[in-house]
């Protein structure tokens, strides 16, 4: 792995509308309560993430020559990731994540529109490709094509850079299944994980988690983590396997959670940390994540997912 090169980052990039009810969830009308925009996508989050974390981060992207993709870009590159290679396309507009959350802040239901990611073709990967001879390593979310994905693995393989994917959503992980064999790492939630393994159900235990996680390393993965919610999250590589209890926080938007334990075990295997400390990088990032009405921790830092994970 070279420590010394950026992290490039590829899929979706868009905004995040969230809507919270005072009261509990009346189906089929109007509910008062506090709706919320923020900037999101699945990959964007994770490239946020490590920047925040001081990972050099590169995001690979796609989003309209809009208002909103003007908001969205200057928010990510304040954060400190460079966006300079992001598509700007004027004939797309720039994706969207609609999430309806029940009055403790649970999702309930989400809709998202991330059309534009198509738009992340072999020929603009061809156009990056000095990128992959000196990334330290790829991310990848499940948004993108079955050629684009052929075609990172293909110049990841040229270039002999470790690839860790996040899957997005049971529907889209099933994509990453050729690969799994080509993973460093796969981070997918117990539904996702199940889809992954083509399990009949999650699941819903820390026993089945690990054993889920041992599942996806013996089809190839080199380290699984399978995220539990308030169970926390189960982990296996070729020669250990465990869990880690998820800490006791207050849900305020579980928004981007899943991106920010993804982004935080990434950072602990940059940093060559042994798996279990990484891993529990990642249960403090979801606790942070968790607490926040943003769909990133605007302050974090390493500090303070080690502040987390001693309170």
């Amino acid at each position: 792995m070279r420590r010394d090169g950026p992290v490039l980052v590829i899929g979706a990039a868009g905004i995040d509308i969230k809507g919270r009810p005072n009261q509990p969830l009346q189906m089929g009308t109007s509910n008062g309560g506090v709706v919320r925009n923020s900037v999101g996508g699945v990959a964007r989050n994770i490239a946020e993430n490590l920047a925040r974390l001081e990972v050099p981060t590169i995001l690979l992207s796609a989003v309209g020559q809009d208002h909103t993709g003007d908001f969205l870009l200057r928010h990510t590159a304040a954060a400190g990731v460079d966006t300079s290679y992001v598509l700007r396309l004027p004939d797309q507009h720039t994706g969207s994540y609609v999430a309806i959350l029940d009055e403790k802040g649970q999702l309930v239901v989400a809709v998202s529109e991330y059309d534009i990611v198509s738009r992340i073709g072999p020929s603009y990967l061809q156009r990056c490709r000095a990128l992959f001879a000196k990334a330290a390593m790829i991310v990848l979310d499940g948004n993108l094509t079955p050629r684009t994905l052929q075609s990172v693995f293909r110049w990841a393989e040229r270039y002999d850079v470790p690839v860790c994917a996040d899957p997005t959503s049971p529907a889209l992980a099933t994509k990453f299944i050729p690969y799994l064999s080509h993973l460093l790492m796969v981070a997918p939630d117990a539904s996702e994980a199940a889809a992954l393994c083509g399990a009949p159900s999650p699941p819903t235990t820390s026993t089945e988690a690990i054993e889920t996680a041992q599942c996806l390393v013996s089809m190839g993965v080199e380290i699984a983590i399978v995220t539990m919610a308030e169970q926390g999250l189960a982990y296996a590589d070729g020669s250990s396997a465990g869990h880690i209890p998820a800490l006791r926080t207050r849900v305020v938007d579980p928004t981007g959670t899943g991106d920010a334990v993804t982004a935080a075990v990434i950072f602990g295997l940059l940093q060559e940390m042994p798996i279990d400390e990484a891993v529990r990088l990642g249960v403090s990032a979801g606790a942070l994540t968790l607490s926040t009405r943003e769909t990133v921790v605007p302050d974090l830092s390493l500090d303070r997912l080690y502040d987390a994970l001693i309170v």
